[in-house]
């Protein structure tokens, strides 16, 4: 065994043996669609004398902590979003009612001295606010004396003693003791039942209480801080919802709620449990595939497979990124691509041994993967510039599908290069495996390969009819678009949306019928799956959301919130604005990237066969009338990788065999080149398939859409990447006057003058 061998097989072992300790004795953080809960995204707008910036939003935010701290809700997450926005998620409440009450409560508490009934001022008095008092009379008030940043501590007791019912005791910081001290002695000084004796607290404009100055306190002593107590009409739940507002202090900024999910845990539980079984029989059709094409190699880069989701699970954990049901999807599917590079290795070890009689298997491998290098290393670049795209244009669980997808790519790459070639290169170097050819799977050419060969089909001869095959689909897409529009989910345009799981099955033209003699004629009601109803709306609030699904409980019996997205109209412009930003960029990235590394002409071509690929799957949605919400944006954003993926592949080969002929034509070139491609194409597009498949069946409604997007985008790519791209490249080339690619200089050739040629029959050996 090399001693490059040696390190590759200890660094495997090394590695997977420390992502086998990470996975037994560390658990993934879940994200609230797969644990269940509540995520609300609260925007800080500009108060009278505050800006909405990075330091306010964040003082904002640890006030928002301290009123969900005392909630009580388990292990709560409050991270800001940029400049202006809180992200908040709750696990385990489903209902968001009372957590959205208290959140988003500016809770601006003022203490002011009462200056007499109605607009009566006193003679010299800075005048404050006229607000109407418990009994609703309005009292004329002087400035705030002092605010709630005051407050040392607020809580909540019932007086049974006094029959005052619950109250809200005060407890101050020192000076604002002082000042509160200094107000009720005041106060104090006014005759008893006057209504200057009286002391106004006011939460949010609304006086809350405006009680007396007890007889016994004297002209100028006032009340010591530690004894003020809050009487009024209290109930339990108030009195506890004023002291908790009070202790919380007053928000900064006010806030408002641009976005909320809630996910019911039984739907998280079952996105798991479907998305595993998913990846388990999805892993072991490809594991099985590649084994039949691939013999006993294919056995031993399914074992890298496998070692490929201990890897990228234990990365994923270590790293503390939180797995959303996207992410989990896009670890399902990474699984898939995975092959990729194996495949791509095996077809080129496969060429090297059927074009040089005579060579090794262990020298083909060697060959194999040093060939592949260039296009495995150009095709995982491009799913990662569109894993980086997700990440830093997405929103939500979209990032965490960029996040899981990028450290997918980064796995697979090591499983390939270093696990695979590792256990391949120890088997190469056995006399039996070298010797049988039916056991090792790379010394015999595929059925695919071989087929092609004997008949040598001329795909380009006239590449314009490609071309207008694929002009004749786009315009079945537009056609699709234009007659039955995008069919925008709630993320993009705004609104809300919920499911409901009901005891007693109700039909949709019952809910429409319940809904609309409730008040909710506009509701948009359809079945979700299982016999549950999906009810689209316009703005709704909390409340009106209970008052909903208490309609329809009256028919359907207990009703159980699965699933609730509420997405701000300027929210929703946002996203669907960065939706077109981010695949602006993609196309450009792609194109930059591919213009460096290719010929401008083999660059514009993929781009071409990308947007292809993106009109189609829009297209397509269309006709199904399918929602595009995020979750496809991330879908098409990935077939976008895979599209591009495809082609570098393709035009990898282009440019290598050009190079070796110069002189021949490029379209017998490029025919070559495809004829040549094909069954890695075939061969990794059927590991990704088994993926998708498994996830279409399995993964529920709630990874349906987010499979068949994949699905037929893959279907798309794999067919434009050939016969899309390959056309527009030639067609491009009979206008461009550059020249043939320069081909590589072999090992010990230099250039310029006094170049050194080595004799072909010179091994370099001297003594």
């Amino acid at each position: 065994m090399t001693r490059a061998t040696t390190v590759r097989a200890v660094l495997a072992a090394a590695v997977l043996l420390v992502s086998v300790l990470i996975t037994l004795t560390m658990s993934p953080r879940l994200g609230l669609d797969l644990q269940g809960g509540t995520r609300m995204v609260l925007q800080a707008t500009d108060s009278a004398t505050t800006k909405a910036d990075r330091e306010s939003t964040d003082r904002t935010l640890e006030v928002l902590r301290m009123r969900i701290d005392s909630l009580g809700v388990a292990e709560p997450t409050l991270t800001r979003s940029g400049e202006d926005r809180i992200i908040v998620e709750l696990p385990d409440v489903q209902d968001p009612r009372k957590a959205a009450e208290v959140i988003g409560r500016t809770a601006q508490l003022s203490f002011h001295a009462v200056q007499g009934p109605g607009t009566e001022q006193e003679k010299g008095k800075a005048a404050g606010p006229t607000l109407p008092d418990e009994e609703g009379r309005p009292l004329a008030l002087g400035p705030a004396r002092l605010t709630g940043a005051g407050v040392k501590d607020a809580g909540a007791s019932f007086d049974a003693q006094q029959g005052a019912g619950w109250t809200v005791a005060l407890d101050f910081h020192k000076s604002a003791g002082r000042d509160w001290t200094r107000l009720t002695g005041e106060a104090a000084c006014h005759p008893a039942q006057d209504e200057r004796r009286r002391v106004a607290i006011v939460l949010d404009d609304q006086v809350i209480s405006s009680p007396q100055v007890a007889p016994s306190v004297g002209c100028n002593v006032g009340l010591p801080s530690g004894s003020t107590q809050i009487t009024g009409s209290f109930g339990a739940d108030e009195a506890r919802d004023l002291a908790l507002l009070i202790k919380g202090g007053a928000l900064p900024l006010p806030v408002e709620i641009v976005e909320q999910r809630t996910v019911g845990p039984t739907l998280g539980a079952a996105a798991i449990d479907a998305s595993a079984r998913a990846a388990l029989i999805g892993a072991a059709a490809t594991a099985l595939f590649i084994t039949f094409v691939y013999r006993l190699f294919g056995a031993l880069a399914a074992v890298a497979l496998a070692a490929y989701g201990v890897v990228s699970y234990a990365a994923l954990v270590a790293l503390g990124v939180t797995l959303t049901l996207p992410g989990l999807a896009g670890f399902v599917l990474a699984i898939g691509m995975a092959v990729d590079a194996n495949v791509l290795v095996f077809e080129r070890a496969r060429e090297e041994y059927a074009e040089r009689s005579g060579r090794s298997l262990r020298s083909a491998m060697t060959a194999g993967f040093r060939n592949a290098w260039s296009a495995v290393a150009d095709s995982n670049v491009t799913t990662l510039i569109a894993a980086g795209l997700l990440f830093f244009l997405g929103s939500g669980p979209v990032k965490g599908f960029g996040v899981t997808l990028a450290i997918g790519v980064l796995a697979s790459m090591f499983s390939a290069l270093v696990i695979a070639r590792a256990l391949t290169e120890i088997a190469s170097r056995s006399r039996f495996v070298s010797d049988y050819r039916g056991v090792n799977g790379i010394a015999r050419p595929g059925r695919v390969r071989t087929w092609l060969a004997r008949r040598d089909p001329q795909l380009f001869r006239s590449p314009r009819r490609w071309l207008l095959i694929s002009t004749a689909l786009i315009t079945v897409a537009v056609l699709g678009i234009a007659v039955r529009g995008v069919n925008l989910g709630v993320e993009f345009t705004g609104g809300r949306l919920v499911e409901y799981s009901t005891s007693r099955p109700v039909d949709v033209e019952t809910a429409r019928t319940v809904l609309a003699g409730a008040g909710f004629g506009d509701a948009e009601v359809t079945t979700a799956g299982a016999g549950d109803l999906s009810v689209r709306t316009g703005d709704l609030d909390n409340h009106q959301e209970h008052a909903l699904r208490a309609a329809l409980a009256e028919e359907g019996g207990h009703t159980t919130k699965v699933r609730d997205e509420l997405i701000g109209p300027s929210l929703g412009d946002e996203l669907r604005r960065n939706a077109l930003i981010a695949l602006a960029v993609a196309v450009l990235v792609q194109l930059a990237y591919l213009a460096v590394r290719f010929r401008w002409t083999f660059a514009l071509a993929s781009v071409a066969a990308l947007v292809h690929d993106v009109i189609l799957l829009v297209g397509a949605f269309a006709w199904l009338g399918r929602t595009v919400d995020g979750i496809f944006l991330a879908a098409l954003l990935t077939v976008i990788g895979y599209s591009v993926n495809d082609s570098v592949v393709v035009f990898d080969r282009v440019r290598e065999l050009w190079a070796k002929a110069r002189r021949e034509s490029v379209t017998t070139i490029a025919n070559r080149a495809v004829l040549q491609t094909v069954p890695r194409t075939v061969n990794t597009g059927m590991g990704a398939l088994f993926i998708l498949a498994a996830l279409a069946v399995l993964g529920g409604d709630s990874l349906a859409d987010f499979a068949l997007a994949l699905l037929i985008g893959i279907c798309v790519g794999t067919y434009s990447s050939v016969l899309t791209a390959v056309p527009v490249a030639l067609t491009l080339e009979r206008s461009s006057k550059a020249a043939p690619p320069a081909r590589k200089r072999a090992p010990g050739r230099t250039s310029g003058a006094g170049a050194k040629h080595r004799d072909p029959l010179d091994n370099g050996a001297r003594v």
